[in-house]
């Protein structure tokens, strides 16, 4: 914990969407935050729902697939908020395309960004986390991970979080750290605004198509997924640790 008896929290991607929830529900929690994203500028709305609320948050600017520019930020958050104890790998990124055309640019970029920025981000808080004998990391998944259609990068990257999930687990458990997996279904975000962009629909057809198939009847929230990262992220859920926890309005294993 820091100098203020809170824990600190990183939130990765936490400009919009399911990361800005995430880092407003985990400051809400009691957490000292900190938003990280490609361009610090773009956490300044999250920091500022944050702290106009009485939260303690900063925005960090950070490449999550940059080994100096990782170990930079998370040296600052130490500094500012003090050292981390959980940890969200939320950055992500899209380049759907079919397999028989994706640029091998865009697997690369894809596998870059979730990937290696959700390893380096561990890798680089885990030491922390082991020395206070206390750790909550929460890796993105997604129910892409099953497979889907024109997303051969971003399917093959989010099952690869899993496995790296539950590696995670089964090294880090000894030391007081826990890993865990939220792999969300259809979250209504810029990110599902963009597919719906590129598959030519309009963004309310694509989600009233969606909820169709949902037996819930509705698409999910990023605060959906904020509330699971929430109960995963505190104290309470120090037995729950390997786990991949589909949010997704019904069945998805």
């Amino acid at each position: 914990m820091n100098t203020n008896g809170q824990r600190t929290a990183i939130v990765t991607g936490a400009a919009r969407g399911i990361g800005a929830a995430t880092a407003i529900r985990l400051a809400r929690d009691g957490n000292a935050v900190a938003a990280l994203d490609l361009a610090e500028a773009d956490c300044a709305e999250t920091v500022a729902a944050i702290t106009s609320a009485g939260g303690r948050a900063i925005a960090v600017g950070v490449d999550v697939s940059d080994p100096e520019q990782v170990e930079a930020a998370v040296a600052r958050v130490t500094a500012e908020l003090g050292a981390p104890t959980i940890l969200v790998n939320n950055a992500g990124i899209i380049r759907d395309n079919l397999i028989a055309k994706m640029p091998l640019a865009d697997w690369d970029a894809v596998m870059n960004v979730h990937l290696r920025g959700a390893f380096l981000m561990t890798k680089a808080v885990q030491p922390g986390m082991r020395a206070a004998k206390y750790g909550r990391i929460i890796n993105l998944s997604s129910s892409s991970a099953q497979g889907n259609r024109g997303q051969a990068n971003y399917s093959a990257a989010k099952a690869g979080v899993q496995g790296f999930t539950k590696t995670l687990a089964i090294e880090l458990g000894p030391f007081g750290v826990t890993a865990n997996a939220v792999a969300p279904g259809f979250i209504a975000t810029d990110m599902t605004r963009a597919t719906a962009e590129r598959m030519r629909m309009p963004f309310e057809d694509f989600v009233t198509s969606a909820a169709a198939l949902i037996p819930v009847g509705r698409v999910g929230r990023p605060e959906d997924i904020a509330a699971t990262i929430s109960f995963l992220a505190g104290e309470e859920a120090g037995f729950v640790s390997g786990q991949i926890i589909y949010v997704a309005g019904g069945p998805k294993d």
